[in-house]
Order: C-alpha cells, then structure tokens, then sequence
C-alpha cells in the first residue's frame, strides 16, 4: 500500500510548491487583466488541489498535507517544519484515493482513503480509516476486522467510516476510535490491539469527550406524550453515572448541543437558540445546579457555531458564520497572530451596510469580497501557526508562520492558474416579493474583459436546503468557470437556508417549488433590475436540492428562463420524504418540512430545454429520479438533454476532478446549443 516517493519529477513540483521565506510581507498573486489572455480551462478549475488537508504534529516537527502532481493522483507529503523547503517525504496509496489526513501522534498520521466498491446492485464508495508512521513502512485499519452479524451491518461497515473521536494528547500510544454502530475503542496505535470502553445503542448517540478522553456528553431519542425529544445527558466523572440535563423536542427544532468542556468539570459550553430568538448563541451551563448561565459568545447578526479548543483544552476562541467561516479569537495570542497575518498576506475588507432577515436590525459588517486570511492550526506554544490565504478572487494558499516573525509560503492548491479574468464577488441583499430580505453572492464578469454589462446570467441555488454558500474560492468551478467567460451568476441563500437565522430557516418548510423557488426568481428579476443582467439570456442551474429547482425553473411558467440545468436532483417529492421514515427523529424534525410541488408529476408542464445529469453511483439522491424524469420529458415530447456520468457518488468526495470537469463542459455546451432561441 505504500509508495515511498524520492523521484526526480515529484520532488521538483513539490520544490516548485515552495516558496521563500519572508519577514514582513508574503507574496501574494494579484491578478492582472490583459486583453486577449488565455481562460483557464475547466481542468484547471477541477483538478485535484496540488496542495490541500494541512496538519501539523503536535510538537511541531512535522506539517503533512495532501498533494497532487497531476491533478488525479493524490499523495500525502510530509516536511520537516525547520526547513519547510527541503524536499517532503512522500506517501500513497496504490489501490484507494488519499481524501484527508490528521496528525495524532508525533509520529502517526490518521488517513481517510477511498474506492469504488460495488456488491450486486449497489453501486457505491467504500472509505476506510487507516493509521500510517511518517515514512510509510507501516499501514494498518484504525479497528480491526469486525464480525458482522447482517448483510446490512457489512454493507454499513463497508461503505462508512470509522472517526477519532480523540487524539488523547497525554496518552503516548493510544487514541480513542468510534466505528459506525457507535461503539467506542481505546486502540493502542503501535500494536493495533483495540478495548471497547462504551457500547452503542439505538438510543444513545453522539457521544463527545473531553480532552483527557472522558466520555462527558451523549444524545439520547425518548417520547413524552407521543413527543419525540432528544436528551442530552452528561456523566458525572466522579460516579461514572449518565444523568439528563435537557430534552429538545424535535417539533420545536432548537437543539441543545454540547461544543465544549472546561477545565472545571463542573462547567461546560452549550450552543442553542434563545427562546424566542433568531440565532444560535453558546453559553456557559453549571453541571451541578443545573442551570444555564449568560452566554459567552453571540453574534447579533449571524449564527455562532462552536468553540476553538487548543490541544491541551484550553478554549481559544468561538467560531461563527457570515461571509464565511470566522473565528473570534478569545486568546489574545492567537488574536495578535490572526491580526498580523490578515495585514501580512494583505487581506482587505469592505464595509457593507446589512439588513438582519430575522431582526429588521441594521448595522455595518465587514465581509472580505477577494481573499481572507483563516489560521487552521497551530501548536500550543504558537512556535508554528499555518493559515491559508483564499477568496473567491483567490484559490488557496498556505504558509507557515514560524516563531511569530518567519513567514514561509507552502504551496498553492492552484499554481500557475490564470487569474486575470476573474471578475468581482461581492455579498448582497434583495428583498423577496413577499418583503422577506435575502441574503445572496453576487460573482461579476471582468469589466475589462467583458464590459460594464447587462450579462447572460446564471441563478446557482445551493443543495441542502439545510445548506448555505460561503464566499470562497468554489472548488466545483461552477462560479468562476462561468464568470470568467462573461456570465454574471448569483447564489441565492433562499428561505431555508441554514446559517442566517431561524426565520429564514422555517420560512422554507414545506414550500419546496413554491416561495422556496419564488426566491430564486426574485434572485433573477433583481440581477435585470440592478442592470446586471439580460433579461433574455438567463438561466437555472443547481445541483441536488438546486437540480430539484432545476426542475422547477423548467416548469414554473413564468418565462423567466430560457433555460435549465437540474444535476443530481430530487423529482419525486413523496419519495424523497418518504426517505425521512428511516429514522424516526427525522420524521419528526424534517420530515414536516418537504413539501411542495412534485417536479415528476408535473414534467409535462416543461417550457424550457432542460439538460439533467446524475452520477450512477448517487446514493444520495438515487439515480432513478432523473431516469423517471427524463422519460416523463421523452413521453411528453419535452425538449431536453440527458447524461449519466459513471462512477460519480453524490457529494463532492465522491468525484474525480474529470467528473467536475465533463459537468462544467456539458453544462457550457448545453447553454450555447440548446438554450433557446439562440443560445444563452
């Protein structure tokens, strides 16, 4: 399984990924426009990231990240953090793809690896969670073998994954492993033995432990008078015992979730809503009296979500998401660095003038519309902290801050790629028809390249809908694929979209095709009224939820499109709703809101060319949906294109960089040929 990598040609483009070392300032890529420059292709925007996953070991002397010279294959590269540009140990596996990486030792690596698998008729990915030393000579499973007692335990076994659950940093040799039936093992790293210290059960799940590796917090799913509740329990340390401290009933869908544990086993962190509020907030709870106290972190504006903890479990800081994920750092260390190195790496913020959709407050928010600066990890002693570089104007880049003062450029996930046609992305509000305020991105061709506009335009609506977009560098390309070939695009973060508040959460139950969709056409009327957009060449485009709008977009008779694009998308509603029967919390906290208007059931309302796509391995969204749409379109005599892409799974992780490539491609074929009346 193991390729130890010392070759002439991988060692020059891993060389090629460094770059100096700088004391006050990185280089930075800075886009410049000339006129007639070659467009990066839709391979450059969907290969696989040269560089990508960084880790560091917890003492600081190895960083690990995975790299690809090819743009397919995948490897795992390790380098002394002393000397970053001294040529990397190289690692990879023959036969599965490398899809992340984790540090858990000093000197052992946690690897996530993939196939193809396929028993009868199901046709799917298999992951498995392997443990390798620095140098490659040692790969073993993170939990042995296990006896299954069902076809459909192996199946899950197979096609799911194990996960850490904890690193335990004061334990030299072992590591804490959950499999998929929530069964939990302390495994020896070294000699692979593996002791079951908790047992699974249908009733309790999630199970979170502190940093010494004590089981504090699990959920369990109980009814009071024909309610369904989640419970938290927390165990008391001393006894050992579980005891109930909340029930969260599923109709009300304000989850108590437990994001971290103090040093005081007494006191804990929670992340709920307020009753009565918008957004979530994480506050402090006391164990003992059994009592919540004033929240430590809330944002007026935006939901939190999550503590920062550093290695030896001291909190640090709390996350929340806006434009994109931000932290707000606690440690006024860490506060310092962050701050150096958005001046260091040139980060600069525009203010904006923001309507809260679930308040009516107003208040200004900074938001970064070309590239921000994040730290992803850091050793406790700040010695090295690595952070990446990225936007929607920028793809990533990552360096290496060493000793507060040592700034060293890693590598570029997308070396040498062209970014002078790259146009402006920007944060946006439009109010809906009914005078709800909707969040979206706003991505614009190149001026220089394209002019002032109007532009054909594209309206994404994102997955999900329990989703959101993020205004970051899209490793799909759908965004800047588009926008670089003069296509002005927006995202619409539609009512059910998660991220923004509650209100606009709820404002999408059951209004799948209906207001849901309203939005998305509001989206598209605002680009026309802003004189962004031709009202004449403008379409629909979305991927799972966003290919059920696909769907939509086609049949809705609104003449706002002259065409569609519905990837992967949900057609039959009952069926997809029926899916929630599963399990029973879902049928309760989801299932009530899917509802709407069924697209197969209505395929012969099609007014519109749709072009519908979906991989054969989609166990998420069964390939059958588009198949049973696409012969109600041929029976209807719809005009309409059809593809199935082989060996494409649902999410991201289950593409290969081709899989994003064919879509973009057929995707742009499809609107120059057979958007009507003369192509989009």
């Amino acid at each position: 399984m193991t390729r130890q990598a010392s070759f002439a040609t991988f060692a020059f483009f891993l060389f090629g990924l460094l770059g100096g070392t700088f004391d006050v300032q990185a280089q930075t890529q800075t886009p410049s426009v000339e006129q007639g420059a070659t467009l990066p292709t839709a391979w450059d925007l969907t290969r696989a990231p040269a560089i990508t996953g960084l880790t560091l070991a917890p003492d600081g002397k190895h960083l690990a990240a995975v790299t690809s010279p090819d743009g397919v294959n995948r490897y795992i590269s390790i380098w002394e953090t002393e000397n970053p540009s001294k040529a990397p140990t190289v690692l990879g596996a023959a036969k599965m793809t490398i899809q992340g990486i984790e540090f858990i030792k000093n000197d052992r690596l946690a690897v996530v690896v993939q196939q193809l698998w396929t028993v009868g008729s199901t046709r799917t990915h298999l992951s498995k969670l392997m443990i390798t030393d620095l140098k490659g000579e040692r790969w073993t499973q993170a939990l042995p073998e296990k006896t299954t007692k069902s076809s459909y335990e192996d199946f899950v076994n197979s096609t799911g994954n194990s996960r850490i659950l904890s690193s335990l940093e004061n334990d030299p040799k072992h590591i804490l492993v959950e499999d998929r039936q929530g069964d939990i093992y302390r495994v020896e790293i070294y000699n692979g033995n593996a002791e079951r210290i908790y047992r699974g059960s249908d009733k309790f799940g999630a199970v979170k432990v502190d940093v010494t590796g004590q089981l504090r917090s699990r959920t369990g799913v109980d009814y009071e008078n024909g309610n369904l509740y989640l419970s938290t329990w927390l165990r008391d340390i001393k006894t050992g015992d579980w005891n109930e401290h909340f029930r969260s009933f599923a109709k009300d869908r304000n989850l108590v979730d437990v994001v971290g544990f103090t040093k005081d086993p007494n006191i804990i962190y929670i992340q709920k809503r307020p009753d009565g509020g918008d957004k979530l907030e994480i506050l402090e709870y006391d164990v003992a009296a059994r009592k919540i106290l004033e929240p430590v972190f809330a944002h007026k504006l935006f939901d939190s979500e999550g503590a920062v903890f550093n290695r030896a479990g001291d909190m640090v800081g709390f996350n929340y998401v806006a434009d994109r994920y931000r932290t707000y750092w606690t440690d006024e260390r860490l506060a310092a660095t962050a701050k150096s190195l958005e001046a260091s790496l040139n980060q600069v913020d525009q203010t904006l003038n923001w309507t809260d959709t679930g308040t009516g407050t107003v208040a200004k928010v900074k938001y970064s519309p070309d590239a921000s600066v994040r730290i992803i990890t850091f050793t406790d002693n700040l010695k090295y902290v690595v952070a990446v570089r990225s936007g929607p104007r920028q793809p990533p880049e990552y360096y290496l801050l060493s000793d507060g003062v040592k700034l060293s450029l890693l590598g570029r996930s997308s070396p040498g790629l062209n970014l002078a046609a790259l146009g402006e992305s920007s944060l946006v509000q439009y109010k809906a028809r009914d005078g709800l305020i909707i969040p979206a991105f706003l991505h614009r061709p190149s001026e220089a390249l394209y002019g002032k506009g109007p532009h054909p335009a594209i309206v994404v609506p994102h997955g999900g809908p329990w989703a959101r977009d993020y205004l970051g560098w899209d490793p799909s390309g759908w965004t800047n694929y588009f926008t670089m070939r003069g296509y002005v695009v927006i995202q619409p973060q539609f009512r059910g979209s998660l991220g923004w508040g509650e209100k606009l959460v709820r404002a999408g139950d059951a209004q799948w095709g209906k207001t849901m969709q309203d939005d998305n056409d509001d989206a598209a009327k605002w680009l026309v009224d802003q004189g962004y957009a031709d009202r004449n060449r403008m379409a629909l485009f979305g991927y799972s939820y966003g290919g059920y709008a696909g769907f939509m977009a086609a049949i809705r008779p609104n003449g706002l499109y002259q065409c569609s694009v519905a990837g992967a998308g949900v057609a039959q509603l009952k069926r997809f709703q029926g899916q929630t029967n599963d399990n029973r919390f879902q049928r309760e906290f989801q299932r009530p809101t899917i509802d709407g208007v069924d697209p197969l059931s209505n395929a012969d309302k099609v007014s519109i060319p749709i072009f519908v796509y979906h991989g054969d391995r989609d166990q998420v969204v069964v390939i059958e949906e588009s198949r049973k749409f696409v012969a109600a379109l041929k029976a209807a005599g719809k005009p309409h294109r059809y593809l199935e892409l082989p060996d494409m799974g649902h999410t991201f992780n289950t593409w290969g960089p081709k899989d994003g490539e064919t879509q973009l491609l057929e995707i742009e074929k499809f609107f120059k040929t057979e958007c009507k009346p003369s192509g989009l």
